[in-house]
């Protein structure tokens, strides 16, 4: 039988590369529906080459536009929009494998309810972790999901850690996650103030959409990770430790209570963590080049806590800060940073001014303990709106 996957966010990188290791085995895999923000002429195009069951855009006008295309083209497939429509998609109950990819928050309210829904679901989106927290886990656990991590780093543990996760406590010492450190590891920090969205987009090993590109630079997205791993694995956040690898050819290593270390290795391709998501526990082609270790010059790593690196990546260490807060301060760091992000983006603050940003509505915000999805957007709402006061006054 073969699985019938959802791509949520299909026409961003993780969903075309999810697209392409599933057209590699056309045996295994069917593709049900897939589902972008406004990008009407890439999902069109997708539709004409996976002739998905489904294709749903985020909003009417691009809804019907598509539905225009495909009607023209004679395309089978039926088209829906909006955040409802999105949801039903990961719920769907002939739907096998769910693979979260929408960006930022909004891709919350799906990763729910494919966890209640007891999906395989694939874990591209941070932010169901980072924002749902407890309640995203006690969703997957209710409703029987298996939850597979995508992110590389996550992945690598994943595939690094003991089969049986009841042994994880009693045997491992921490779970070391790496970082490239982006396009500005070696960057005086003092020059970061002229740092612009180009140069900032411009990740030395991987190929990113533009929100993570920027977070990479920032190393916002290590936070992010971070917190993430704390859910993931169970493990208390003292366990959980950075380090700087710039090969990025070390996804992430676990340390045992016996200080043997166990590594997983791969060349910097998205296509290796997605097909293990894909076929685990077995194994399938992913399309990544193998590692030629007789061309490797060296493998380095490098303290993120040097003096230099905590001046130019000020927002790593709030992981740990929002971790030992309030159960809900992790979802106003992520929403801060979505506002800040995007505000640089736009260019109207300046790189070093994220930061600024992030701390300053982490620092004004109202903590609560979210009991309910409904609770969790509120704050969001909140934070967002806080945030984006701090940048129209920075912006003047």
């Amino acid at each position: 039988m073969k699985q019938k996957v959802v791509v949520l966010g299909s026409t961003g990188s993780i969903g075309v590369n999810t697209l392409d290791v599933m057209g590699m085995h056309p045996d295994l895999f069917q593709v049900f529906a897939l589902t972008a923000s406004t990008r009407v002429d890439a999902l069109f195009a997708q539709c004409v080459q996976y002739k998905p069951r489904f294709a749903v855009m985020a909003d009417a006008d691009s809804g019907h536009a598509l539905k225009q295309r495909c009607a023209a083209a004679g395309l089978a497939v039926e088209v829906l929009w909006g955040a409802k429509a999105i949801a039903e998609m990961a719920g769907h109950p002939e739907v096998d494998t769910v693979m979260a990819a929408i960006v930022g928050s909004a891709g919350l309210a799906s990763c729910m309810v494919a966890a209640h829904s007891g999906k395989r679901l694939l874990l591209a989106n941070k932010e169901a972790l980072v924002v749902g927290g407890h309640l995203f886990m006690n969703a997957v656990k209710a409703g029987g999901a298996t939850l597979l991590p995508i992110d590389s780093e996550h992945s690598a543990i994943f595939q690094s850690l003991p089969d049986d996760p009841n042994s994880w406590q009693a045997r491992v010492d921490k779970i070391i996650l790496t970082a490239s450190g982006g396009p500005f590891r070696a960057r005086a920090p003092d020059a970061l103030h002229s740092v612009t969205p180009q140069q900032a987009c411009a990740h030395p090993n991987w190929v990113m959409g533009r929100k993570i590109s920027v977070d990479s630079a920032t190393m916002m997205n290590k936070a992010l990770e971070v917190i993430e791993a704390k859910f993931l694995f169970g493990l208390d956040p003292s366990q959980i430790e950075v380090v700087i690898h710039p090969q990025s050819v070390i996804h992430s290593m676990v340390q045992f209570v016996d200080n043997s270390v166990v590594a997983q290795l791969g060349t910097p391709d998205m296509r290796g963590p997605i097909a293990y998501g894909l076929s685990w526990p077995a194994r399938i082609r992913s399309g990544a080049a193998p590692l030629d270790f007789t061309q490797m010059a060296a493998l380095t790593f490098e303290p993120f806590t040097s003096h230099d690196h905590m001046l130019r990546f000020p927002g790593l260490s709030l992981a740990w800060r929002v971790l030992a807060a309030p159960e809900s301060t992790p979802a106003v760091l992520n929403a801060a940073n979505e506002v800040a992000v995007d505000a640089f983006l736009n260019e109207k603050i300046r790189f070093d001014q994220i930061h600024h940003v992030n701390l300053e509505t982490l620092n004004t915000v109202h903590f609560v303990r979210p009991n309910s999805l409904d609770d969790l957007i509120a704050l969001d709402l909140e934070s967002c709106a806080v945030a984006q006061g701090i940048v129209r006054r920075l912006a003047h």
